[in-house]
């Protein structure tokens, strides 16, 4: 009994690694040209304050980096320490991981378009409602304390990776750059290793995901996120799914095949968005803020974005409502996904073929050896 359950979980767990196969090579592979072609080492000069502009380049910014969530938290500190406003700063981790190329491909594969729209849109509203709480709550002396915490250096995860800038400066038009012999390496440099840094994050998103598909009962989910009473559930929803993914520990692109999980399961629109969201205040990066800000500067951004999170899914749930665009529930490729010979097989030998070429131009220029920096200390690097 427990290997057929453990064999169902692990079945359900493939099937929708498989359908998510083509989404992620191709997600990584535009996101590795875009870093590739934009610069993070100007981020500190072009984040200066929390007015309007800044937090607008720092969401285009974030928009161009990788998905890891780790990645994120450390050069959001990294620029924090070399001058840059502390709301902008946190304004570019929000985006890094919700207006990223990845994660919007996969939404539509998993979940649909409606959910890509929603989680965009949603998170321009969580950023502009993260500037207004650290406006109105954020003191002086919490950020002085957080800067002077920052320098000491405390080392996180993913710093080397965050650390690295690869981009091309060349002169040439944009497809010049792309096309050039650097621009070639630097995308292969960026695609392997942004897989590297959230390998862990998609298999355990996986795991899990498969885990709850196949062994909790619909009748679990339905009372959870109280079904029965729908008024109740659009209040409830966005409350509960950020305190689903603190505990999931997953983060990323891997909280995705959990949230089709839980939206099959019956939370409610806005409940998903806030879910997606609350991939920066799981446990591990929370540990990491009391690291680098102090144990007052963990807590306040824990609570602001927390907050944040809900409003925004609030504003996602009604806006979505009024205007008729929030799907009907269970319809994410979970229960139904399975490996069969149709298109996504061809995607995936595509996708496949891609990513072999991408690896092999890696491995021949100089890759391996910056792989292995990936998790040190960026003053250990040259």
């Amino acid at each position: 009994m427990l290997l057929t359950a453990l064999f169902k979980a692990l079945q359900m767990a493939g099937a929708m690694g498989w359908e998510i196969l083509w989404p992620l090579v191709l997600g990584f592979a535009l996101s590795a040209v875009v870093q590739a072609v934009v610069s993070h080492r100007e981020m500190s000069r072009l984040l200066p304050d929390d007015s309007p502009r800044s937090l607008a380049i720092a969401c285009g910014l974030g928009a161009a980096s990788s998905s890891c969530s780790y990645a994120a938290v450390a050069l959001a500190r990294s620029v924090f320490r070399r001058g840059a406003d502390f709301t902008a700063a946190m304004a570019f981790q929000l985006a890094s991981t919700n207006l990223v190329l990845e994660l919007g491909v996969i939404l539509i594969v998993l979940m649909g378009w409606r959910f890509m729209l929603a989680e965009s849109l949603g998170a321009l509203v969580l950023v502009v409602a993260m500037a207004i709480l650290f406006r109105l709550l954020l003191t002086r002396s919490l950020v002085e304390r957080a800067r002077e915490q920052a320098d000491k250096g405390f080392a996180g995860r993913m710093e080397g990776h965050a650390a690295m800038d690869m981009s091309v400066k060349e002169d040439g038009s944009l497809w010049r750059r792309i096309l050039s012999q650097k621009g070639l390496t630097a995308i292969s440099h960026y695609f392997v290793m942004d897989w590297a840094s959230v390998w862990m994050d998609i298999a355990g998103g996986l795991l899990i995901a498969g885990a709850l598909a196949a062994w909790v009962p619909p009748s679990a989910w339905r009372a959870f996120f109280l079904v029965g009473h729908p008024i109740l559930a659009k209040l409830w929803g966005p409350l509960v799914g950020p305190l689903v993914a603190m505990l999931s520990f997953v983060c990323s692109v891997g909280n995705i095949p959990l949230a089709a999980v839980l939206w099959n399961g019956g939370i409610s629109f806005g409940g998903v968005v806030a879910f997606i969201y609350a991939d920066l205040i799981i446990l591990p990066i929370l540990n990491i803020y009391r690291k680098y800000y102090g144990l007052k500067a963990a807590a306040f951004l824990l609570l602001t974005q927390y907050a944040a999170m809900v409003f925004a899914a609030y504003v996602v749930e009604v806006c979505f409502g009024v205007v008729g665009l929030i799907p009907k529930p269970g319809g994410a490729t979970v229960a139904a996904a399975s490996v069969s010979w149709n298109y996504t097989t061809w995607l995936n030998i595509a996708s496949l073929v891609l990513a072999g070429a991408l690896l092999v131009r890696f491995a021949t220029t100089g890759g391996p050896a910056m792989l292995s920096m990936m998790n040190k200390p960026a003053h250990e690097h040259g």
